[in-house]
């Protein structure tokens, strides 16, 4: 950053001392370990005090802190809170520098660095560990960049700590401290990231353009600008090319003769328990107050669409947005029907960004109308209330769990996380230009999968304690579960997990060995983070709070580790004419404005259709309490795409185990996560997924360039008459594309045929005869788009087969297509075990080429 005259100014006028951030560090086994480099130059003629408010991943463990100036480097040293302020305070006004590192919230901390001296550069560096998140052999990596504006509920109360743009209120007493102004922040961000994994990885970002290269042992990651603003979310996704290296489930650290300390980490497949209910009970919140303006809103509107088709008839659903107030689309939850689905179409599509984020009310009616069911939450999670929704929703609750979509370029996490973790939920977060359908289909996928409840955890032949976190979490199937603990002593033995799967009782033994030595000191820091993390959950009062405020105090010093109640402070002890005389003036650092939110730029074309009427800041209080309305609103118009090029076919399954078993599990390599199938054949099912994927990833430009160019200005009233259109017995459809075709599905997943012969026999063959045509054009259960309704008519299918027997040609057509549109081995696996009664289709499915033409005949009958 250039030093001229003019410089960079805050919005008092006085100019901002921060030049830059620069982030490095390395992607390893299990974690993350980075640095965050923040120069400071004071460009004035007297010392000043800078404070910056800066974000990290909430789950991130902050380990280190240091200063840097005059060629000398000092470490910072942990305390308690309000003595590393005092510290801090009596530095700077002796004239000493010094710099301070106080934790606001789980992703928010605050900065201050005291008597930056005329002309001089002072380096700060905050060092952080983040364990690694792995899906399906995928991780998804990301750094917030800038603490976003949020709305602040709440009368204005009490005394100011800190300079923030909003005031204390009664319900966010900490809002002076969580609310940096948003000015000329011209200072920019570089990315020096080394990802070293011992395999060859792809590396992308739907956020920012990356310069890569080879380096000793990994991927060097950099952006192909030498800096950029800090107004997104930097989001790496990263995959691995060979999966079939297996890699260890367990990590640990001990040295000398003091505790150990371990990680254990499983993926357990639960194929063959109990599913979860036959019913689903399900209500979308979707939020649409000004924050989620430009792009947010469109990414949750296409989510929302995707979540309802992946609800089953006869399951029941309604839809809340809210701002300042909220909106129901029914009074009360309905079931899923054609009828339905269509209705909440045009809903959907009907909703627009305005007012506040007041979350809390929406919040507490979902979670009161599906008291056991599940709650769906889309948002871009800036609310300044988090623990007063937290704590509303867990008081409210019963056994209801809460699956979020984290939207948009600046998403706040902690409390999307927090209602995941807390009611055996998850979260999924969707930048703009990531692709939607893989992150809803997983979602759902955790929603409705066979999950195991109420997990005990008993050592055997080993000895181990002081687990975090103190209550295991559920097991469900496919999802990486984890367990940190310590043990005292050396040896082999096992680990054995017990629960319930619905009515039946679930066992696991997984073997473990607890080393005498071994060097993995980021284990035993993530450990004590996770056990202050479930200390925090409890959310005791009284004298038991402030005796759990001490443990977390001492557990905090002894490993290191900056928490609400502990900080960071560094003295640079200064003599002559480096000792600064008099209090430096403050000069607060403001932040860039998030990229995508349309209230700090220009109107979204919906909001100027509209007048461009002015959106009111996030922070603004509500004008009125929330209240819920039954609202209804006009139509508006969707464009329709041009179809892909086709895929290349998916492999064949693997085969079946010898001896039958379904219960098993699979173990978590240490990065990169769960092979579908530890057979070969699942390893090469694997690959062609992941090369067709990264074909489909390859056009979006010219899918972007298809989407402008095929404009239909299709109503949503046209489109709905699409679904009285039905497909003729023995014809195969004619649609001008794909999607044509996808709109005339049925809520069921079916289409709907016609002719003589019974209504199951008509859908199967239809159904099919739509498979077979979407499969030409590219579609398949693998597809960017519309992979989840493909699954969805695949698993109707299979459903539908027991009522052929009276027409065996029908049904062989249903399976035959279904094997070539079906991608996943689990879905495979269900196809081939129905053909099996059906004389030669079972060995037809084993050699794609011959069951194609064998499809085809079958279609022309």
């Amino acid at each position: 950053m250039t030093n001229e005259k003019a410089g960079l100014y805050t919005q008092s006028g006085a100019q901002v001392p921060l030049q830059g951030v620069d982030v490095t560090g390395e992607l390893l086994g299990g974690h993350a370990r980075v640095h965050v480099r923040q120069r400071y130059r004071n460009t004035e003629s007297k010392p000043v005090e800078a404070v910056y408010v800066f974000p990290l991943p909430s789950d991130a463990t902050l380990t280190a802190f240091s200063m840097e100036c005059a060629g000398r480097r000092v470490q910072g040293i942990l305390k308690e809170r309000e003595e590393a302020f005092r510290a801090y305070d009596d530095a700077v006004t002796a004239g000493h520098g010094a710099a301070l590192l106080d934790q606001e919230r789980p992703n928010v901390f605050t900065a201050q660095v005291g008597n930056l001296l005329p002309g001089e550069e002072t380096l700060v560096e905050v060092e952080f560990l983040q364990a690694i998140q792995v899906e399906e052999g995928c991780v998804r990596w990301a750094l917030p960049t800038l603490v976003a504006p949020r709305y602040i509920p709440g009368a204005p109360t009490g005394d100011r700590t800190s300079h923030g743009a909003a005031e204390p209120t009664d319900r966010v007493p900490d809002a002076d401290r969580i609310t940096p102004p948003v000015g000329d922040a011209r200072y920019g961000l570089t990315l020096d990231l080394l990802i070293s994994l011992g395999r060859e990885v792809v590396v992308e970002s739907p956020s920012h353009k990356l310069d890569l290269s080879r380096a000793e042992g990994g991927t060097r990651v950099k952006l192909s600008q030498p800096t950029v603003a800090l107004d997104r979310d930097l989001v790496l996704s990263i995959r691995g090319q060979d999966m079939s290296t297996p890699l260890t489930t367990l990590v640990t650290h001990r040295k000398g003769e003091g505790p150990g300390t371990f990680a254990l980490t499983v993926v357990p497949d639960l194929l063959g328990m109990a599913a979860g209910p036959k019913r689903q009970e399900v209500v979308f919140v979707v939020d649409t107050s000004g924050s989620m303006g430009g792009e947010s809103l469109p990414q949750a509107q296409g989510a929302l669409r995707l979540c309802l088709r992946h609800l089953r008839e006869g399951d029941r659903f309604n839809i809340i947005a809210f701002e300042n107030s909220f909106h129901l689309f029914s009074p009360e939850p309905v079931t899923f029907t054609q009828k339905t689905l269509e209705q909440a179409d045009r809903w959907v599509a009907s909703l627009h960004a305005h007012g506040g984020t007041e979350l809390l009310q929406p919040m507490m009616a979902a979670v009161q109308a599906v008291p056991d069911g599940v709650v769906v939450l889309l948002t871009d999670g800036q609310v300044g209330n988090e623990s007063e929704i937290l704590s509303a929703v867990m008081g409210a609750r019963k056994t209801a769990r809460i699956y979020s979509f984290g939207i948009g370029t600046n998403v706040s996490d902690v409390l999307l996380k927090d209602m995941a973790r807390q009611t055996g939920g998850a979260v999924e977060f969707i930048h703009p230009g990531e692709r939607i359908d893989d992150k809803v289909v997983a979602q759902f996928s955790r929603a409705l999968a066979p999950r195991v409840t109420g997990v005990e955890v008993r050592f055997e032949g080993v000895e181990a304690s002081e687990l975090a976190p103190a209550e295991p979490p559920q097991l469900v199937d496919g999802t990486p579960w984890s367990l940190f603990g310590r043990y005292t002593s050396p040896g082999s033995g096992k680990v054995v997990l017990k629960g319930m799967s619905g009515a039946e009782t679930f066992s696991l033994s997984i073997p473990v060995s607890f080393p005498a030595e071994n060097d993995r000191p980021a284990v035993e820091k993530l450990w004590a983070a996770e056990r202050i993390r479930s200390w925090q959950d409890a959310a005791l009062v009284g004298r038991r709070a402030q005796s759990l405020k001490e443990r977390i105090v001492q557990l905090a010093l002894a490993h290191g580790i900056v928490t609400p109640y502990t900080s960071f402070v560094v003295v640079e002890e200064r003599t002559g004419e480096r000792r600064a005389s008099g209090q430096p003036e403050t000069r607060v650092v403001p932040v860039h404005a998030p990229a995508g939110w349309s209230m700090f730029g220009t109107d979204t074309k919906e909001e100027k259709a509209r007048g461009g009427a002015p959106r009111p800041h996030p922070s603004a209080p509500a004008a009125a309490p929330a209240r819920a309305v039954v609202m209804s609103r006009p139509l508006i118009q969707v464009r329709r795409v041009t179809p892909l090029a086709p895929p290349a076919p998916a492999a064949p399954p693997p085969p079946a185990s010898s001896d039958g078993s379904r219960r098993e599990y699979r173990v978590v390599p240490e990065f990169l996560g769960r092979a579908r199938d530890s057979s070969k054949g699942g390893h090469e099912e694997r690959q062609k997924e992941e090369k067709e994927k990264a074909r489909y990833r390859d056009q979006r430009a010219a899918k972007r360039a298809a989407f402008a160019d095929y404009d239909d200005d299709l109503s949503f009233s046209e489109a709905s008459s699409l679904s009285d259109m039905s497909v003729s017995e023995g014809e195969a459809p004619s649609a001008a594309d794909g999607v044509g075709l996808l709109e005339r599905q049925l809520a069921s997943g079916l289409w709907e045929g016609t002719g003589t012969g019974p209504e199951p026999v008509r859908q199967a063959r239809a159904t099919a005869l739509a498979l077979l045509e979407l499969l030409r054009q590219g579609i398949t259960s693998s597809h960017a788009l519309h992979g989840a309704q493909v699954k969805k008519a695949v698993d109707a299918l299979l459903a539908l087969v027991p009522q052929l027997s009276s027409a065996p040609d029908v049904a062989e057509l249903a399976l035959g297509v279904a094997w070539l549109v079906a991608a996943g081995p689990r879905t495979r696996g269900k196809i081939a075990e129905a053909a099996q009664p059906i004389a030669g289709l079972s060995s037809r499915l084993e050699n794609e080429v011959a069951l194609r033409q064998h499809v085809d005949a079958l279609a022309a009958r």
